[in-house]
């Protein structure tokens, strides 16, 4: 039979259909009484129809993929941001209007209907969201690829505040079902750990080929969603794996009354697939995180070669087939579990299975600094994987032999490049295993691809310099623009058509129209909206009036004390102490937002997030201040958040110490969404200031090369401490409890660690410059249409900024994949 005999009913489009459809769902796939329905339900029903309007267009182009014989890219990432579905996928089928029509002839809300729809707690932050950008950017340009990662049943955590203080608990996503996936519980890989290794002899056995035995085991299983394109028929997919134990239960166990004992096994096997970054305080979370990255990269890899040996008998066109890309450093055990599979399971040599590995590799950095580099225990990788810590250990002693033979016996060189860390604990370095195995290395700014050259990997890249490039990040102007903020692009259709959501690059005509007072009151009108709407949430959920008149400045993403969000609080205890002195001064009002997660073993950033809460508290309350300043911090940050969050923003904070930050990408999001940006020249900072021009951007603080020079002319922050009268009182006022109930203990490790242990990030060394940026950034805001002037501007100079930009340079430079040809 071919495929042109297989009838099938093809779903149409328009609202009569599209009601037929939903109503269908309703009945026979959720099985509910529309009279007894609840809003689920009718979420439930609705994803399912617009599923259907996704699945044909899925196959056809798996088909087109197959057929073309086309290279594929295979994206592997701990972390997929992908936020919510439902109204992501009526975007990229233009059916949000039908859709909206349908339910309202049942009587239903669809805003109300999509609220229901949990955030996938697939990811945390930059990376994941980043990862989640790209494979919208693949889609749209028909770069055939998946990506793989982990389908965690829990996420993160859900975070909650109490008692101003982050307090995680499960974050039950999954609850209600998840009508976007495709189960396929036929796909289904062993994934093996621990046991030993026994060498393999005998004629036609490889060099170093082994047998990996005694192990205990893990099935993973494959879970698809279809990743849409817009403005084409092309899709990709998302696949994700779950964990599941080889034996559900030990029968023999519960039948001797040993009930918990008959489980064990089941149930330590799929917490493997439970948590995102789960506790790595503890050596058990260290040992799971590692499990938890070997499970999705084998499942995956295995999955690869699966799917190549459909239509090739031999490995010889493994490199022209198959890209394999490294989303920082947590799936670079991929490169040693293709060494193992391609060697040990299909008996290639050694050198032709190297040869395909460097081919195939490649990895985009996401770090700067040293600590942030994952490495592992030796003595923990062996015992949890031996094979592979064989395939490191060869793979090190080939390259350092290699490096003699060119370099001469060069100790201290060895030392620096080798695989392995033999500075106190041995230790595996797998950045260095990601870039000795890649054919590219890229850092995702033009800044901090030049600084990576210089420091992590500097030797590395003495070596190899053709390896290293640049791929500025970018983000999904659908997501983003089309519909995080919607009057803003009802705007953007009107004046300049909508073409810009698949080519940004059309948003520089927006340049003329900020000397248009029409265009300029219209823009206004579009962010009060949103900071309107902002407003109306805030209340309903935290009970807190907010001023919509009030600048709004914003500082949300993952609670790190590199980001500086310290820095932040300072120039609000500043603020605060400046209108308790001048009630009566010149003081522009402000709404302070505040929003982000930190890791639950990272006792510092928990330490901030309770004093921002404390500071919010007091300021709130204080009716001498809190018509001119308000505090906000939002709890359990997430995507759909960020899409209510970042278009009612006046003021992005991008405020990391200069050198730290890879790229960012909340810096891209508020800038193509009318907020100026206050930042230091750090990541795509440098960038985007140069897109706008300088004189539309807030740029403070010190430079890379004066931070470096600092820190090693001996960094001494006490000495700005007691040099700036207003730096000494907003810090004692943290030190001395104002912020605290009195209780004058509580932030004495927050003053310490900025005043007598050093001040690493050097927030106090950027306070004074930081503060004078801010009175700009009043004086500026005081002139309403200058500011609406400025921020027209920055929307208009984001062409660059886009994720298709991004992935087009990935696909032509580094993936050499071509589009799918769809009919």
């Amino acid at each position: 039979m071919t495929i042109e005999d297989f009838k099938y009913d093809h779903p149409d489009r328009d609202v009569a259909a599209f009601k037929r459809a939903v109503a269908n769902k309703l009945i026979y796939a959720v099985g509910k009484d529309p009279v007894a329905a609840s809003q689920d339900d009718w979420l439930h029903a609705t994803a399912l129809a617009v599923r259907d309007q996704l699945v044909e267009r899925w196959m056809s182009t798996t088909r087109a993929q197959y057929a073309q014989r086309l290279k594929r890219t295979y994206y592997l990432s701990m972390e997929f941001l992908i936020g919510r579905t439902f109204t992501n996928a009526l975007l990229a089928l233009e059916l949000y209007d039908t859709v909206k029509h349908a339910l309202a002839d049942f009587g239903v809300d669809m805003e109300q209907v999509a609220e229901r729809e949990p955030d996938a707690a697939l990811g945390n932050g930059g990376l994941g969201r980043l990862a989640a950008c790209f494979l919208d950017s693949m889609a749209t340009l028909g770069v055939p690829g998946l990506g793989y990662g982990i389908r965690y049943e829990y996420g993160m955590f859900r975070q909650n505040i109490v008692d101003g203080q982050q307090v995680e608990t499960p974050d039950y996503w999954l609850t209600r079902g998840n009508p976007w996936e495709f189960a396929r519980p036929e796909v289904r890989f062993r994934v093996r750990f621990g046991g030993h290794v026994q060498k393999r002899e005998g004629k036609g056995v490889p060099y170093g080929a082994a047998r990996w035995v005694d192990t205990h085991d893990v099935l993973a299983v494959a879970y698809d969603t279809i990743i849409p394109g817009y403005g084409t028929q092309a899709t990709n997919t998302l696949r994700l794996w779950s964990a599941r134990a080889t034996e559900e239960i030990d029968l023999s166990a519960f039948n001797r009354g040993q009930y918990m004992d008959a489980v064990e096994s089941k149930n330590h096997s799929e917490n493997v697939s439970r948590v995102l970054y789960p506790d790595d305080s503890t050596p058990s979370g260290r040992e799971l995180r590692l499990h938890q990255e070997y499970f999705f990269v084998s499942a995956s890899v295995q999955d690869m070669l699966h799917r190549y040996l459909r239509n090739h008998d031999d490995f010889d066109a493994l490199p022209e087939q198959i890209s394999i890309h490294l989303n920082d450093t947590h799936p670079v055990l991929a490169v040693p579990e293709l060494m193992r599979l391609l060697i040990d399971e299909h008996d290639l040599p050694w050198d032709t299975a190297w040869g395909h590995t460097q081919k195939i590799f490649s990895y985009t950095n996401h770090t700067l600094m040293h600590e942030a580099l994952e490495t592992w225990p030796v003595e923990m990788f062996g015992r949890i994987l031996p094979r592979h810590l064989q395939i490191v250990f060869d793979l090190n002693a080939r390259f350092l032999a290699g490096i003699t033979q060119k370099h001469g016996h060069d100790a201290e060189l060895m030392r620096r490049l080798s695989l392995i860390d033999e500075n106190g604990e041995r230790r595996v370095r797998m950045a260095y295993v990601a870039v000795l195995a890649s054919h590219s290395i890229n850092g995702v700014s033009e800044l901090h691809s030049e600084l990576m050259k210089q420091s992590i990997f500097a030797d590395f890249a003495r070596l190899f310099p053709e390896r290293f490039n640049n791929k500025t990040n970018g983000v999904t102007p659908r997501r983003w623009l089309a519909q995080a903020n919607p009057p803003l692009a009802k705007l953007l259709d009107q004046r300049i058509g909508r073409g810009w959501r698949r080519d940004l690059d059309q948003l520089v005509a927006l340049r003329p129209m900020a000397q248009q007072p029409a265009f300029v009151r219209a823009f206004r009108h579009a962010k009060r909206e949103n900071k309107l709407r902002l407003c109306n949430w805030i209340e309903q959920h935290m009970g807190l009036t907010v001023d919509t008149d009030a600048m709004f400045d914003v500082q949300v993403k993952r609670i790190h004390e590199y980001k500086r969000q310290l820095l932040n609080v300072l120039h609000v205890v500043t603020r605060y102490l400046r209108i308790l002195d001048e009630p009566e001064g010149n003081h522009v009002p402000r709404v302070v937002v505040f929003a982000g997660k930190a890791a639950s073993a990272y006792q510092m950033a928990k330490l901030v997030i309770r004093l921002i809460n404390d500071v919010a508290a007091v300021i709130n309350n204080d009716d001498r201040a809190n018509k001119l300043l308000k505090v906000v911090f939002v709890p359990n940050y997430s995507v759909s958040l960020a899409e209510l969050i970042i278009p009612a923003a006046d003021l992005s904070e991008q405020i990391s110490t200069a050198g730290t930050e890879a790229s960012g990408t909340g810096n891209m999001k508020f800038a193509i969404n009318g907020a100026l940006t206050i930042g230091t020249l750090d990541g795509a900072n440098v960038e985007m200031r140069d897109a706008v021009g300088p004189e539309n951007f807030f740029i403070f603080g010190n430079t890379t090369e004066q931070v470096a020079d600092i820190r090693a002319s001996g960094y001494r922050p006490a000495d700005y401490y007691e040099a700036n009268l207003e730096l000494q009182r907003a810090l004692d006022a943290i030190r001395d409890g104002m912020f605290s109930h009195g209780e004058t203990a509580r932030y004495h490790a927050i003053f310490d660690a900025l005043v007598n242990w050093g001040d690493h990030y050097q927030l106090l060394a950027d306070y004074a410059s930081y503060i004078e940026t801010q009175e700009r950034v009043d004086a500026l805001y005081r002139d309403p249409d200058a500011w609406a002037r400025m921020a027209i501007l920055n929307v208009a100079g984001m062409g660059k900024f886009s994720s298709d930009r991004t992935i087009a340079e990935y696909a032509h430079d580094i993936w050499k994949t071509k589009p799918v040809s769809l009919g």
